[in-house]
């Protein structure tokens, strides 16, 4: 971008987000914002906010104070489905499989949003429900392809090795096509090698026109993939900024990443 140049507006912007657990504060004032196209990470240790940040963005939980506006209008609050349909699909710390539903049925259930057939149609497989069904299904596929999963379409998801059980739940928040992408802890559980292929991944969601917010603890996978990062401690922002600048910031290195900094 040339000197001067007016940057997008942002696509999420948290304006002093907070969170009391009773006498708790779990979140307190943290303000950021994530434009169109960005990879951008939140981190931090242990009960810093992290994921009680992405359960008040996906309209799991109502803030204390402060608010989160996506494309300049405000979220629902406490009504996750409202906000899944404004573009926003989430994953979670612990997958979540449905028991012995098919690798493809389970990405299916995320296309749900983008089906157009009534129930009235569906109950009586007319044409135009086919037809639905067909083209969603083509979608589903397609997310299984660019995962690598097409060979697994027809097995019991939650039968497959972890890590790909975690690109399973990835493919079912994908098949919703989301503006924005919510991870939680994606790299939880993997090895380098199953690490380095979801980054790739993830960067391959984002230049198909999605953009991520993610959470994780793993520093090496988060400062490479990321293009902007958002420490918390206590349930404050920290620090944010590119990863270079963040893993030497002296701030960071004595709240969180110590000698992984170095």
């Amino acid at each position: 971008m040339t000197a001067g140049a007016r940057l997008p507006a942002p696509l999420l912007e948290v304006q002093g987000l907070a969170k009391d657990f009773g006498g708790l504060a779990a979140v307190r004032g943290v303000d950021f914002a994530v434009r169109a196209g960005q990879i951008k990470a939140l981190i931090g240790p242990n009960g810093a906010g992290k994921t009680t940040i992405f359960n008040l963005i996906a309209g799991a939980l109502a803030p204390t104070r402060g608010r989160v506006l996506f494309e300049g209008i405000p979220l629902p609050v406490r009504r996750p489905h409202a906000v899944a349909a404004r573009g926003i699909a989430r994953t979670f710390q612990l997958v979540r499989l449905f028991g012995e539903m098919s690798v493809l049925e389970t990405v299916l259930v995320g296309c749900h949003r983008r089906g157009r057939a009534g129930w009235a149609a569906c109950a009586l497989r007319t044409r135009a429900a086919r037809q639905d069904e067909a083209e969603l299904r083509l979608r589903a596929q397609t997310v299984l392809a660019l995962l690598g999963l097409g060979a697994r379409a027809d097995q019991p998801a939650a039968a497959l090795p972890y890590g790909e059980q975690r690109l399973v739940e990835l493919g079912r928040a994908l098949a919703a096509e989301p503006k924005l992408l919510l991870l939680d802890e994606p790299g939880a559980g993997l090895g380098r090698d199953e690490q380095a292929r979801l980054a790739a991944i993830i960067r391959t969601i984002r230049d198909a026109g999605a953009t991520v917010l993610l959470v994780d603890h793993h520093m090496d996978f988060v400062l490479g993939l990321s293009d902007e990062v958002v420490v918390l401690s206590y349930g404050e922002k920290l620090a944010e900024g590119r990863p270079e600048a963040v893993r030497t910031d002296p701030a960071v290195i004595g709240a969180y990443l110590g000698d992984e900094a170095a």
